[in-house]
């Protein structure tokens, strides 16, 4: 049988890590900013097309040796085809890295298939909205949690997803990696992600308060999160490990969604023991949260 281990009984020190590390990433977030991408900012979108496969890595040094330092350039569809994304509205700029690149391959020159501008209203919109979007996630949650659970578990789940989306864009903006929509949708994981390891520890701390009747909430936590640390690590090593997996192998487009998700699934399971279970302590969750009283025998006989 597995010894329980006294979790809780270092939780004013994780408190006071948890404070530092969460004022040094607010403070990073409004200080430095975020390095928003083209996909917020605006810019231009331009297709090539190659006459055979085009190196993606070969394509964006040119770029760079051609003085378009930000530039970035993916795959588009076929393999012949690739999508540059670069700030600036100049109509000649597809043209000028259609010139810029014609060196590449050497008989494999590149021709423009189709110019776009992405103007900043449009990123605006898009920012407001992938904020809006994450904001109804966190309500939705908190609802879900009151009905599931109960309120007390909504505020703990809901403290701990901030935290790690506090946490994940400011380290963000100290290292200011790019911010795009690929990055928005993995901070959007991160909450999923979070929430389902807060859940399963829930899930064991609700059931105990029928098993150890005679238990504290503070034993309840410890076992409680004790029994689930071996599902807690299995999830949390071998999602570790595919990230890890994806920022070795996925390559400067997929470097910022591989690394938010690395940091946030590490704050979640942080935070899934340590400000989640926190948090219900300082509201003083009870038995009686959870157990609805006896029905009395007066009350009985007084039903139709």
């Amino acid at each position: 049988m597995l010894r329980t281990i006294n979790f809780m009984g270092v939780r004013n020190v994780a408190f006071g890590f948890t404070m530092v590390l969460t004022v040094l990433a607010l403070f990073s977030w409004f200080h430095k900013g975020l390095n928003y991408g083209l996909d917020f900012t605006g810019g231009t979108l331009i297709e090539l097309t190659y006459e055979k496969p085009a190196d993606v890595t070969l394509v964006r040094n040119e770029l760079v040796k051609a003085g378009y330092h930000e530039a970035i350039v993916q795959s588009f569809g076929a393999t012949t085809d690739l999508l540059v994304r670069m700030p600036g509205e100049d109509p000649q700029l597809g043209h000028q890295v259609a010139e810029a690149l014609q060196k590449v391959g050497g008989d494999n020159p590149a021709s423009v298939k189709r110019v776009e501008f992405v103007g900043p209203q449009v990123g605006e919109e898009l920012r407001d909205q992938g904020g809006l979007g994450m904001l109804m996630a966190l309500a939705g949650i908190m609802i879900y949690l009151a009905f599931r659970f109960q309120w007390k578990f909504g505020v703990g789940a809901i403290v701990s997803l901030i935290h790690d989306v506090i946490v994940t864009v400011g380290i963000l903006a100290y290292f200011q990696i790019t911010f795009d929509l690929t990055v928005l949708a993995a901070v959007l994981a991160i909450i999923g992600y979070s929430l389902n390891d807060t859940i399963v520890v829930f899930d064991r701390v609700r059931e105990n308060f029928r098993v150890l009747r005679k238990a504290s909430l503070i034993e309840n936590i410890n076992v409680s999160t004790t029994q689930t640390l071996l599902r807690t690590m299995a999830t949390s090593i071998s999602t570790l490990l595919a990230i890890a997996a994806l920022m070795i192998f996925g390559g400067d487009n997929l470097w910022g969604f591989s690394l938010a998700l690395f940091i946030g699934v590490l704050a979640g399971t942080y935070s899934s023991i340590y400000i989640a279970n926190v948090v219900l302590i300082w509201l003083n969750l009870n038995s009686e949260d959870l157990i609805p009283p006896a029905t009395t025998g007066k009350e009985v006989d007084d039903r139709p």
